[in-house]
């Protein structure tokens, strides 16, 4: 229950200086004010001491920061239940080539984007049905997150683009590094979504990687 003075800053360091990211509710578990916390958290963002990620989410300023929060890390956080996919998800795989301005993911939660002093986080919403094909993975140091599988990246952005599942979309993409795509993973994952689009997708991508592998020799 919240009762007692709010945290004084070096307790908070002592607390987070190891937390590339890390949530208000980890203060206001205890005997502590709830009000003077938020209000103390509001002071040191307006002092320049800590970053505002969005409500209830914060990173320490760059010259308090002992670690680097990779942005994968901060999608996550950011809207819990997500995982990092779509372009952002295959450029991390290399089968894209292109940068990615910013982090794209998908999830249950609601569509939105999100900017704040660490970049820009965009969100789609996906139906429960399609919350597969993803794994926890060590993006830096100690740091993890939830990354979907290079080909669940491909049928999340064929699911999320109208008329994705043609040959001159597929084309545009410009794939590569056509080792990192399995195909019995693209079309496994594909029938477990139960949507013939993906299917008719991964059998495209199949025929293509067929092609671009025999051109390479």
């Amino acid at each position: 229950m919240c009762k007692l003075d709010a945290v004084k800053w070096a307790d908070l360091l002592a607390l987070v200086a190891d937390e590339p990211v890390f949530p208000s509710a980890l203060l206001l578990a205890g005997d502590v004010s709830c009000a003077q916390v938020r209000l103390q958290l509001s002071r040191w963002v307006k002092a320049g001491r800590l970053l505002q990620l969005r409500r209830g989410l914060y990173s320490l300023a760059p010259i308090w920061r002992k670690v680097e929060a990779h942005s994968f890390l901060v999608a996550n956080r950011i809207q819990r239940g997500s995982y990092v996919s779509l372009q952002s998800a295959l450029a991390f795989h290399g089968v894209i080539s292109e940068h990615v301005p910013v982090v794209t993911s998908v999830g249950p939660g609601r569509p939105e984007t999100v900017h704040n002093p660490l970049g820009g986080f965009q969100f789609n919403h996906i139906v429960g049905t399609l919350y597969f094909g993803y794994s926890r993975i060590e993006v830096a140091a100690r740091q993890f997150a939830f990354v979907a599988l290079p080909e669940k990246a491909l049928l999340d952005l064929i699911h999320l683009t109208p008329g994705a599942d043609s040959e001159d979309f597929l084309r545009e993409l410009r794939l590569q590094n056509w080792a990192a795509i399995s195909s019995s993973v693209l079309e496994g994952l594909a029938r477990q979504s139960g949507k013939a689009k993906l299917l008719r997708a991964a059998r495209l991508v199949q025929r293509l990687a067929t092609v671009e592998e025999g051109e390479s020799q």
